[in-house]
């Protein structure tokens, strides 16, 4: 599949595969900015990015576990969505829930990047079929 893509800044990364489309789902996303997230502070880091997703297909940015594990750096809204009417920058909010600041520098690899198919859905509003669940909710099947 391919997708337009246009770089809004020279520093700009294209998304790409550690190795390769065969071994991996998600592209890495870099930075184009220089910035520092403090400990508790929420910051949205640009990509220089913009995309044009084919409808019918979503984006999905998603954080980096090695960046959660190593750094306590994760995204609050992960995964987020950018959806295939949307052309501004591609930004990653993250959020540094470590007890140290956190450097981000250009180039550096801040979040992963999953191209996926979705379902338009139309509702259809009238009473539900029974289930054996039924209504049992959060920990109703027990520990």
């Amino acid at each position: 599949m391919k997708i337009r893509i246009k770089k809004l800044r020279p520093e700009a990364v294209l998304p790409s595969y550690a190795h390769g489309p065969e071994e991996d789902a998600g592209m890495d996303l870099r930075s184009c900015a220089d910035l520092t997230i403090a400990p508790g502070a929420t910051v949205l880091v640009p990509t220089g990015l913009a995309l044009e997703i084919p409808p019918g297909y979503e984006a999905q940015v998603r954080p980096r576990s090695g960046l959660a594990l190593k750094h306590s750096i994760t995204m609050p809204n992960a995964p987020g969505t950018i959806d295939p009417g949307y052309r501004g920058e591609l930004g990653v909010i993250l959020h540094n829930l470590g007890a140290h600041p956190f450097p981000v520098h250009a180039g550096d690899r801040i979040a992963q990047l999953i191209v996926t198919r979705y379902e338009s859905v139309e509702w259809e509003e009238t009473d539900l079929q029974d289930s054996t669940r039924g209504q049992g909710g959060f920990g109703s099947t027990g520990r």
